[in-house]
């Protein structure tokens, strides 16, 4: 497996007792990666946001809800023992 330049692997009890200092390395825009078993598990890097801010009412219009939405057929109220 390769790994690229400014790319950090760590195994899981390294991250927890390192999490501060990776979290800064990340914010310098490394990349880190740990590991279970010699295996990459998961991936850290630098938040950048949402690509643009969310606007209330956006999909006004564009979304229905059924009537019958709050209620179950009747396969499953039985099952759960609604009546």
């Amino acid at each position: 497996m390769l790994w690229s330049l400014g790319m950090t692997l760590r195994n899981i009890s390294e991250a927890k007792a390192q999490l501060s200092a990776l979290i800064e390395a990340v914010q310098t825009g490394e990349e880190v990666i740990i590991g279970k078993a010699g295996k990459p598990v998961a991936r850290l890097i630098r938040y950048q946001g949402a690509a643009e801010p969310r606007r209330p009412g956006a999909l006004k219009g564009q979304i229905r809800i059924a009537d019958d939405f709050d209620e179950l057929p009747p396969d499953l109220a039985e099952a759960f023992g609604v009546e």
